[in-house]
């Protein structure tokens, strides 16, 4: 194996968070920000790309970390390794309501491809980079963009996604049709296009977008409930229009106000 091996558990329900159990000398890479709490006795360090072991030299880093702005993440991402002697924890927090998708790369030959800001930590030397979809209707209409995040290695990902989480083998020809911002991952076999609403009055007054995704087997994907973006739509949708010059418009006091049913 070329990844480091790590043990792990999932904590809570709506709002999870994963506790990584770490050997000595073993790494978990993570987002920045994604940090919920750490034992004593392991390092923490910011680096540059993805820390991928496949990679070495500055131009290996340059291009990982080139990849990683393409996708709108961050250029570096955070490392925390096990400098004690003895098992140490350091876990991980989900960044709004929904579920961490645990994903053992070794059992999914070896790549998923994801929503852009769906990975949240794995073990060091999984490969974070960029998926292509090959159609130009994918990539204008997709609702994740052009570009999409790939996983690769034989290592444990730990993935996050809004609400519920449904998981769902494709068997060869099958199609499945789901909202654009609905799907989190896939393997790599799924073929994923893009295809309009058929018909003008469903299109404008259905509420559902012009567009939807077609995902055909064999595979298996990942499809989420609440995708994010919909849920900031709700949101600033029930705050109420108001003005002045006393804060009243700002989002604190919005979310204030509505939590408070004014």
């Amino acid at each position: 194996m070329n990844n480091h091996e790590i043990d792990y558990q999932l904590f809570g329900d709506d709002m999870q968070f994963v506790q990584v159990e770490l050997d000595p000398s073993e790494t978990v890479i993570a987002e920045a920000g994604s940090l919920m709490m750490m034992d004593d006795g392991i390092k923490m360090e910011t680096i540059f790309g993805d820390g991928s072991a496949s990679r070495g030299g500055v131009m290996g880093k340059l291009l990982s970390a080139g990849k990683r702005v393409v996708t709108g993440e961050s250029l570096f991402m955070t490392t925390f390794t096990n400098d004690g002697g003895g098992k140490k924890h350091v876990s991980f927090a989900s960044p709004y309501p929904g579920k961490i998708i645990p994903m053992d790369l070794s059992e999914l030959d070896g790549k998923i491809v994801c929503q852009k800001d769906a990975f949240l930590a794995a073990a060091k030397g999984v490969s974070v980079g960029i998926e292509f979809q090959k159609k130009i209707g994918t990539g204008f209409f997709g609702g994740e963009g052009f570009i999409m995040q790939k996983l690769e290695g034989d290592g444990m990902a730990f993935v996050h996604a809004g609400g519920t989480i449904h998981e769902k083998e494709l068997a060869p020809g099958e199609i499945l049709r789901v909202d654009t911002g609905c799907l989190v991952a896939m393997t790599r076999e799924v073929d994923y296009n893009i295809e309009m609403v058929r018909g003008v009055k469903t299109a404008l007054f259905g509420g559902e977008g012009l567009f939807f995704a077609t995902l055909r087997g064999p595979g298996k994907v990942w499809i989420q409930s609440l995708p994010f973006s919909r849920l900031a739509s709700r949101v600033f949708a029930a705050m109420p229009a108001t003005g002045g010059s006393k804060g009243e418009g700002s989002v604190a006091k919005g979310i204030f106000d509505m939590l408070n049913g004014d």
